[in-house]
């Protein structure tokens, strides 16, 4: 009989990812996802270690699976992710009912793993395998659901940024053969999917085995762009020592690349950036988005703020305000300092007081809603192409995102789903745009 699985994915697009492939790693032992736990033979939740108290937010939420354990003593309970990684025995010990923690890196593993769980048995593994998950993972199997797929190019990060826990969690930088990725790039066109989102914790570090040599990521990009049926390319997230001549030339030369990047800069102070060992200057990534626009005028960035970071004083933080002004940002994500165990800026000096840092966080964030808000009204009045995903909430309605990674909605027939067409934009929204079909 076929078991239901029911997975709750936190974090990033990588995390989305993961998840599908768990999925499907797990139908090899007879599950099926569902879209809920009520009524589930498994709970999987796939977890994310970036933010503050990410392992007591999942404690939380195994709390809440309780009620349903105790009606069904036969669920299954498992952990996966960054926080199973970082935390591995400490979440059986703390919370019993749970059958089987993963790490990120060893969830090829699963299908064995729940043969000892069903004998009764906890199993975990949070190991740094030699050989490649991807290559022991199922083929895909289940139609998309949308004409949108994330794939992971690369995995792991060797910058050791002093504020992060992926290096310790993800391990050291590892990019997957190019020849492997055309060919699940092929295989997700032909199940329906139109734009594909190729990851990596810093994806523009990509040197895969291209079978002729090493390729970076705009070889790749550029190779996947000959794959019929494949309109849009993207790609998240980046740092900017990685940004070298040739991917910034794709931005202008590669018409399926599209003109949204996402590449975080945390500051804009060179005391702040070296204590983060960012191993850049605010100048230098001034200097390199100009380059990139150089190569696309039309270019729609994206960033990373961080405030209150050990050390920061008020005039750092003005450094990065004026950072803002100067560089300009379409998008941007911005959070306050949290500390993360293990990782060398969480036994520094100078901690900033949380009123302090809070205070911050809402000027800069004033700034980028400023930002935000002008880069989507200046879209008024223009054609862009967008891609439909699904209806929207009101009837007759429905939803895409255009190539700058709007979100866009307009009046139109369900048909146009999986569709790109022309739309010009007639109201700028908080977090949307309202278009015309042409």
């Amino acid at each position: 009989m076929t078991k239901k699985l029911y997975v709750k994915t936190y974090g990033c697009q990588m995390n989305v990812y993961d998840s599908e492939r768990m999925a499907e790693a797990l139908g090899a032992s007879g599950y099926e996802q569902v879209d809920a736990p009520e009524g589930a033979d498994m709970i999987l939740l796939n977890t994310c270690h970036i933010r503050e108290k990410a392992a007591e937010k999942i404690y939380s939420e195994l709390g809440r699976y309780k009620p349903l354990h105790d009606a069904n003593p036969d669920l299954k309970i498992g952990v996966a992710g960054c926080v199973a990684q970082a935390e591995g025995e400490e979440i059986m010990r703390r919370q019993p009912m749970v059958d089987l923690v993963v790490g990120p890196q060893t969830y090829h593993r699963l299908p064995k793993m729940m043969e000892a769980v069903d004998r009764g048995e906890k199993a975990l593994d949070t190991d740094f395998p030699e050989e490649d998950k991807f290559a022991h993972l199922p083929k895909l199997r289940q139609p998309r659901r949308g004409p949108t797929a994330f794939l992971t190019v690369q995995e792991g990060c060797d910058k050791f940024c002093s504020f992060c826990v992926v290096p310790y969690t993800r391990g050291a930088e590892v990019s997957r053969p190019a020849t492997r990725l055309l060919g699940e790039a092929r295989d997700l066109v032909d199940r329906g999917v139109r734009e594909i989102t190729l990851l990596g914790q810093n994806v523009n570090a990509y040197h895969g085995d291209g079978g002729d040599g090493e390729w970076g990521l705009a070889r790749l990009i550029r190779e996947m762009a000959k794959i019929d049926g494949l309109e849009r390319i993207r790609f998240t997230t980046s740092h900017p020592n990685d940004m070298d001549d040739d991917l910034i030339a794709a931005h202008g030369d590669c018409a399926k690349l599209m003109p949204y990047l996402h590449l975080p800069v945390q500051a804009g102070s060179d005391k702040v950036l070296k204590a983060m060992n960012r191993k850049h200057t605010a100048q230098q990534y001034i200097d390199l988005i100009s380059r990139i626009r150089a190569a696309r005028p039309d270019l729609h960035l994206s960033g990373d703020f961080i405030v209150g970071f050990p050390g920061e004083s008020e005039a750092d933080f003005q450094d990065t305000l004026e950072l803002v002004k100067t560089v300009g940002f379409g998008t941007a994500y911005s959070f306050k300092y949290s500390s993360r165990p293990g990782t060398p800026a969480a036994e520094r000096d100078g901690q900033v007081p949380a009123d302090e840092a809070s205070d911050r966080l809402q000027r800069l964030q004033a700034l980028l809603t400023e930002q935000q808000r002008a880069t989507q009204d200046a879209m008024v009045g223009r054609e862009v192409s967008v891609l439909f995903e699904k209806p929207g909430r009101q009837a007759g309605q429905m939803v895409g995102k255009s190539e700058y990674l709007h979100a866009v909605h307009v009046d139109g027939p369900d048909r146009l789903r999986g569709q790109i067409a022309p739309v010009r934009i007639v109201e700028s929204r908080t977090n949307s745009l309202r278009g015309a079909l042409l």
